[in-house]
């Protein structure tokens, strides 16, 4: 198996810890580890063929905390054009090095996974129902809360000759609440976490049936073979700026999904970044230098500065203060973070 990280990205609902010079997969959050580097080591306990696609503006902080990998791992995008060209140029380059039959697992650098073991264990499945069905395989996550941030996989019939592999009736997108209440209720759907298992060829006709834009992509950078070069760059910022999602997934008619054995977390605002954190016995998170926090509950407060931090008498909050600026929010509002944090960067 092959895998590639996907690891662009702004993470703008996390500023200000994380911004558009220092993104989020770049960040301790979770560990003493970035996001991505947490992200390298799992999938270290599936393959020693790991590559990674950055954005050139991340490209050397990226490079500094993977020092285990060689050049040659570092797929990078010119500027962002999307997860289906950044798909689409991890599939030119592997062709080269791998062939095309080989599974290549995508993943994303900035998700939040503690259980290494059913993670290991899906993503083995997963390869080797692509490798035998020639088709690419989804991996979902079952919804333990009606979530209204994430889209949806309908599952369908189960595989006649795969058990817990199931055909994709649909693809719903985020809901509202009471739709999402439903869709747990009902207990066949899926939250879609973007993850996919499929080989250069099986990736390629489905393109060729739903997508010719992309295959054209795919061939544009095929003929080129110094990724590099302005030709490359130049090619690659010519395409369109899509998601994989819309300009393939959800066009496909033949796909199957896998529901994942493992816990996981879309850590994209500070109320997911609260619960994947260590807290004390009134739900507190606190990290950092002179915090001064009395009679708080349920909130997080993290000081990456030598000021002075005091919090007194406040009940689910958020409070970061960083040399980019300081934020104070209400922590079930913290996912607008980032239409404030837009503006403030002029993203």
């Amino acid at each position: 198996m092959i895998i590639v990280i996907i690891a662009g990205g702004s993470g703008t609902r996390l500023w200000p810890l994380s911004t558009n010079n220092f993104p989020k997969q770049l960040l301790s959050l979770t560990n003493e580890l970035s996001m991505v580097q947490n992200t390298l080591q799992r999938a270290k306990l599936l393959t020693d063929t790991i590559y990674v696609v950055p954005d050139n503006s991340h490209l050397e902080k990226i490079k500094e905390q993977l020092p285990e990998l060689e050049e040659g791992k570092f797929i990078t995008e010119p500027a962002r054009r999307g997860t289906a060209n950044c798909i689409v140029a991890a599939l030119s380059y592997i062709q080269k090095k791998h062939g095309v039959d080989e599974p290549i697992a995508f993943i994303h650098a900035d998700h939040h996974i503690r259980d290494t073991s059913g993670f290991v264990h899906t993503f083995e499945n997963a390869a080797e129902v692509s490798a035998s069905m020639k088709k690419i395989v989804l991996i979902g996550i079952e919804p333990n809360y009606p979530a209204t941030g994430f889209g949806y996989i309908e599952k369908g019939k189960q595989s006649e000759k795969f058990k817990g592999i199931y055909e994709v009736d649909s693809f719903k997108e985020k809901p509202d609440y009471d739709t999402a209440k439903k869709y747990v209720q009902a207990g066949s759907f899926l939250w879609n976490c973007g993850y996919f298992v499929g080989s250069v060829n099986t990736f390629l006709e489905e393109m060729r049936k739903y997508s010719p834009d992309l295959k054209d992509n795919y061939l544009k950078l095929k003929k080129i073979t110094d990724i590099k070069s302005n030709k490359y760059k130049n090619t690659y910022l010519s395409f369109k700026n899509e998601v994989i999602d819309v300009a393939l997934i959800e066009k496909s008619k033949d796909l199957v999904v896998i529901p994942a054995s493992f816990d996981w977390m879309d850590v994209g605002n500070f109320k997911d970044l609260h619960e994947a954190s260590d807290t004390d016995e009134f739900g507190n998170y606190t990290k950092g230098m002179n915090i001064y926090s009395i009679e708080n509950e349920n909130s997080f407060i993290r000081n990456e500065l030598d000021t002075p931090i005091a919090v007194i008498g406040l009940d689910n909050i958020v409070v970061v203060n960083t040399g980019d600026g300081i934020l104070v929010a209400r922590r079930d509002l913290s996912h607008r973070v980032g239409e404030v944090s837009k503006k403030i960067q002029n993203i």
